[in-house]
C-alpha cells in the first residue's frame, strides 16, 4: 500500500510540472506568432517559468524518495 501512495504521489509531483511546461511553451509560441518583435521579453520569461516548475519538480521528486 505504502508503495501504491509513492507511485501516485510521483506521478501527480511529475504530472504537475509538466502541464506547466506545456502551456507556458503553447502560450510563448502564441505569444512569438503575435508579437516576434518581443522574443527576448517572452523568451526570458519562458525560461524563469520553466526552472521554477522543474525546481518544484525536483523538490517533490526528492521528499517522495527521501521518505522510501
Amino acid at each position: 500500500m505504502k508503495t501504491l501512495v509513492l507511485i501516485f504521489v510521483m506521478l501527480i509531483s511529475s504530472l504537475g510540472p509538466s502541464i506547466v511546461i506545456a502551456l507556458v511553451g503553447y502560450a510563448s509560441v502564441q505569444g512569438l506568432s503575435r508579437n516576434p518583435s518581443a522574443s527576448s521579453k517572452i523568451l526570458i520569461t519562458m525560461i524563469l517559468s520553466f526552472i521554477f516548475a522543474e525546481a518544484i519538480a525536483v523538490i517533490s521528486l526528492l521528499s517522495v524518495l527521501n521518505s522510501l
